[in-house]
């Protein structure tokens, strides 16, 4: 689940945002187990999405792909 940076900066715009989408939906999951009370699967996951997610927006907006504050 984890991307390194190489690999996030060779993907293209189009890969990028739909990545990001798959991830905010994972993250949404996890985030539903947690506020319901049951333990997730592995607790550092979401640490990890999360990181993944900060990784690829400012890999978007360094190419100029999204503008979003």
């Amino acid at each position: 689940m984890a991307l390194k940076i190489k690999e996030i900066e060779s993907m293209g715009n189009d890969e990028l945002k739909s990545k990001l989408e798959e991830l905010k939906k994972d993250l949404i999951k996890h985030n539903a187990q947690i506020a319901t009370g049951t333990n997730p699967k592995s607790p550092g996951q979401v640490k990890v999405i999360k990181k993944t997610v900060a990784r690829i927006l400012t890999v978007l907006k360094i190419k100029g792909g999204e503008k979003k504050k």
